[in-house]
């Protein structure tokens, strides 16, 4: 994405490649790019691009961010699309590590370079997750719905539903002036079975879309489209802005799978690890954060 930023906007960012490589024994080898012939990079405002797909690769971007950060810049935008451990804020059992408060220890004790570092993330899953950070870092909320409302224009869809009451509390206000509202939820039936059904709102004869911030195996989102279908509506299509999709879940959706219950899926490459294995000729759709994250930049929340 970087290289595409810089071409589409070339006279406002410079590239600088970094090499990500390893030592024999494993451990880093990094070069930041910028420093030769000589530091080009103090006194600029670094824009930096993250993706926190795994444990080592994380470790490897804060040591990045340790090094810019003592390089004399004038400012650091982290861009971290996804969060990972946004779910992992709160601990039932003694012991278990809160990975969202930890990752946020880490940005507060990032260095300073005389403001703080700003982290842009897109529609976090867990919106408390802003206040664990202190000091030297904040956070910066973003949506991805923008993107998905440009899409929707060009198609027939004139229902927004929410699989949960959660979600329709996030998000509902940035449909509601344009779109009918379907809310859903789990209840209890025989033998504490959980079932999706509609609490809010008419299917029958509607276009809908199903919004979510991520997909994970997707149980609920394929029960909430299949109850939709079952209650009437002309077609369901579903967007999510994050495709974690562990274990290729997503294969169930695809064409031939057992969930594929959906006429379009629409996802962000927030997680382009996983976006970027999705084929080309079932039901997904990947939608591109590039322009609206150079917009965002200049905004520091629409979330």
């Amino acid at each position: 994405m970087a290289l595409r930023i810089v071409d589409a906007h070339p006279d406002r960012f410079t590239y600088h490649p970094t090499k990500w490589e390893k030592f024999p024994d494993g451990t880093d080898k990094i070069e930041v790019g910028g420093f030769l012939p000589y530091n080009l990079l103090s006194g600029e405002h670094i824009l930096f691009l993250a993706s926190f797909h795994n444990n080592d690769i994380t470790l490897s971007q804060f040591q990045v961010m340790i090094c810019l950060l003592q390089s004399f810049i004038e400012s650091l935008t982290v861009v971290l699309p996804y969060y990972p451990v946004g779910t992992m804020e709160r601990v039932t059992k003694e012991g278990t590590v809160a990975t969202a408060a930890t990752y946020a220890h880490m940005f507060s004790s990032l260095p300073s370079c005389g403001r703080p570092t700003r982290l842009m993330v897109y529609d976090l899953h867990t919106l408390q997750n802003r206040f664990y950070l202190h000091g030297n870092s904040v956070a910066s909320l973003q949506t991805a719905i923008p993107l998905l409302k440009n899409r929707i224009k060009e198609t027939n869809i004139d229902c927004v539903a929410f699989p949960d009451d959660g979600a329709a509390k996030r998000f509902s206000a940035l449909f509601s002036d344009e779109f009918h509202v379907i809310v859903c939820g789990k209840t209890r039936g025989e033998n504490d079975v959980r079932t999706v059904v509609i609490q809010d709102g008419n299917p029958e004869g509607k276009n809908i879309v199903i919004v979510d911030d991520l997909v994970q195996t997707g149980g609920t989102l394929y029960e909430c489209g299949k109850t939709l279908k079952e209650a009437g509506a002309a077609s369901v299509h579903a967007f999510v802005s994050h495709a974690v999709f562990p274990k290729e879940s997503w294969k169930r959706f695809a064409h031939g799978g057992d969930r594929a219950c959906f006429d379009t899926f629409w996802v962000t490459n927030s997680i382009p690890t996983v976006t970027n294995t999705l084929p080309k000729d079932g039901p997904f759709e990947v939608l591109d954060l590039m322009e609206l994250i150079i917009e965002d930049l200049d905004h520091y929340s629409s979330a």
